[in-house]
């Protein structure tokens, strides 16, 4: 099985004809034959979108006009973030299912704005500031490398994108592949938080471990430590290892993005280290050590 996304998504790409939108596109009409069915763009309806090598989708005016024509049940947003807040509401208001914004740099209040509505809705938002989701040899909606995985039994969630490429990586080399990878994104107002993905990987029977990958700052990993502790106690537990990166950052200082932000003694590595520990979860001495420690987990 997978979580979110399988080889019958239908995905509307919103920001296709813009450089980002194209190359990414390519390569998840690439990807095993990630079912892209039609792009966005207000100005260009009635128009075809040609890749590189000779790829074409009709481009459409709006997002529930391309819904209604495709069937579309997903869509991935490469619009610029002066336009990314808007681009996802109107996803929103077509009552797109899955929504994955890629867009890095999109104003908070923005994304505040989008939350409200998103809070009220039928959708599901992957990130902003996001590398996306892959479920290997069946659909790739992102910007993760493709090449890097293998049909297995590990579920990862990230809040870092280049770290969720890590773990990928090492779980391939270990010889475990991965059910789904998602990439949480790190901003602080974003649409999916690590409960919504625990749950599912707890939930899918595919996934027979899991990694989570954190950041200092906020609460989110601690509130998910906090969750595990009660599911724990239902019965409903998985193998799990994880790391937190940002260990070394100064507290009250910004580092890398957004969300990373450490104060008032809050959120920083060590009580998210401590948290997930007292949750059952092996946390790794360094990111390089990720597959290794997992490994070590399995075999008790």
């Amino acid at each position: 099985m997978s979580i979110l996304v399988n080889k019958d998504t239908k995905i509307l790409v919103q920001g296709l004809t813009g450089k980002t939108g194209s190359f990414h596109t390519e390569q998840a009409l690439a990807y095993y034959g990630t079912k892209m069915v039609g792009g966005i763009h207000p100005k260009k309806g009635g128009e075809t979108w040609t890749g590189s090598k000779g790829e074409s989708l009709p481009i459409y005016s709006t997002v529930a006009e391309a819904k209604e024509r495709t069937g579309a049940d997903a869509s991935v947003i490469y619009v610029p973030p002066a336009g990314a807040a808007d681009a996802i509401i109107e996803a929103i208001d077509a009552e797109i299912p899955f929504i994955t914004c890629i867009t890095e740099g999109i104003p908070v209040m923005d994304m505040v704005r989008v939350k409200a509505r998103l809070d009220k809705s039928k959708s599901r938002l992957l990130g902003p500031n996001c590398p996306g989701v892959l479920t290997p040899e069946e659909c790739k909606i992102g910007i993760m490398p493709g090449s890097i995985f293998r049909k297995g039994s590990v579920g990862i969630v990230s809040r870092s994108g280049t770290l969720t490429y890590e773990a990928v990586f090492q779980t391939s080399n270990e010889g475990l592949g991965q059910t789904t990878a998602v990439g949480i994104g790190g901003d602080p107002v974003k649409g999916t938080e690590f409960i919504d993905m625990l749950e599912m990987f707890l939930a899918d029977e595919a996934t027979q471990s899991i990694i989570m990958i954190g950041e200092i700052g906020g609460a989110a990993e601690e509130d998910a430590a906090q969750f595990l502790i009660d599911e724990a106690k239902k019965g409903r537990k998985k193998p799990m290892a994880g790391f937190i990166a940002g260990r070394t950052a100064p507290k009250g200082r910004t580092m890398g993005h957004a969300g990373a932000v450490v104060s008032g003694g809050k959120g920083d590595a060590e009580s998210k280290i401590a948290a997930m520990e007292a949750a059952g979860i092996k946390v790794s001495p360094s990111p390089a050590r990720l597959g290794k420690t997992l490994v070590e987990v399995l075999k008790g």
